[in-house]
Formats: C-alpha cells, structure tokens, sequence
C-alpha cells in the first residue's frame, strides 16, 4: 500500500475540467486570449491569475472572497472521491492536493475529504475581504513536482512510497517524482503514454484496484 497518494483536483478530485474556468463561466467570461499567450511563453503563471481575476472583477467589481467561496461550493465531488480517500486514510495512507487551481475549492475538498494538506493558489483580499486583483502563486503549471518532493521529504517518505493521480499533461512531472503514477480520464496522449497505469472510467475508486 502506498504511504502517499498526492491528487490533483480538477478533473480528479472535483468533476470540473478547471475550477479557474468554473468561476468564469459564473461570469459569462471568456480566458482564452490569456490563455494562449500563456500557452505561447509570453506571460507567466502570476500574470495569467491577475488576468483571470481582473475579468471577474469587471464583472462585479465588489467581489469578495466569500463570494469566490460561494461559487466554488457549487463545484460537485469526482464520483468515488469520499470513498477513496476515506479507504486510504483507513489504511495509514496520506492524502495530499497538489493542484494550480484554486485555493478555496482546495481547501473546502480537503475538509470535506478529510485529506492531510493542499496545495493550490489564492487570490489577495483587502481587509473587507474583497479582492484586489492580485494572485498568491503556490503552484506553477509546470512545477507540481516541486510539491511532490516537498511533501516526499517532510513525510520522511522515499519516491517508492508515493503514488501521483493527474489527468492532464500538466500532471506528467508528478508522474516522474513518484513511484506510481496514474492517469485519470487524461486529456490528452502526453498523459496517457507517460503514466504508468491510466484509468478510463469515471470512477476514483478505480485507482484503489491499482493502488
């Protein structure tokens, strides 16, 4: 049995593609300008969060965190998600979020689940909760495996110990610093071909027949 199981959480722990993209369909708001500049190299992981945020703040330029909060509530749990992380829990395994979505989806899933820790990004509020437009970047796109080490070492654990579910090519360097790594429902070929087991079906406690 694996000491470690780090999850990604759109698409994996929450049945959302992007929670990024669930609050902007909230808006009626459209990111992909931003995108494909990001996508092109042309602005980095900090300036994509200030330009999602500033297209939710035209929209309701009071917005709060509570809010934010609100709207992500709204955000369903991956079928098989409470079951499977309860099973591991049972068996003294760690649960972990590593994810660049968004914090407060993170931090509510990881309650819920009852998960050992998260890690995702946040937004900056002033001091009547409303925010100012600029982000707190935790975790690149590219750089989950960053955190995938970190929680390896201050667990005492070796990359043996872990196991790493993402879907999405963005998930592969997770894959490489672990011992196991398992696509779930990927997007995309790069996934696919670069784990080491791929579930198909939407159902986390497939993983537990793997794990």
């Amino acid at each position: 049995m694996a000491k470690l199981v780090v999850f990604d959480m759109d698409g994996v722990l929450v049945d959302v593609g992007s929670s990024w993209v669930h609050v902007h369909r909230h808006f009626g708001v459209d990111n992909e300008h931003s995108l494909q500049a990001y996508l092109r190299g042309e602005i980095d992981d900090m300036e994509f969060i200030r330009r999602d945020v500033a297209l939710w703040i035209a929209r309701d330029p009071t917005l709060t965190m509570e809010r934010l909060r609100r709207i992500l509530s709204t955000a369903p749990l991956m079928n098989g998600a409470k079951e499977t992380v309860e099973t591991l829990r049972k068996n003294g395994t760690r649960t972990a979020i590593v994810s660049a979505g968004i914090d407060l989806l993170a931090e509510r899933v990881a309650i819920e689940l009852k998960m050992d820790t998260f890690f995702a990004n946040g937004f900056v509020a002033d001091c009547a909760g409303r925010l100012t437009g600029e982000g707190i970047l935790n975790v690149r796109l590219d750089g989950k495996d960053q955190k995938v080490k970190m929680l390896t070492d201050m667990f005492g654990l070796d990359k043996s110990d872990v196991v790493s579910v993402g879907n999405s090519r963005y998930d592969i360097p997770m894959f490489d610093v672990s011992g196991l790594g398992i696509a779930f429902c990927p997007e995309d070929d790069d996934t696919l071909e670069r784990a080491d087991r791929v579930v198909h079906e939407k159902d986390l406690r497939r993983i537990l027949d793997i794990i």
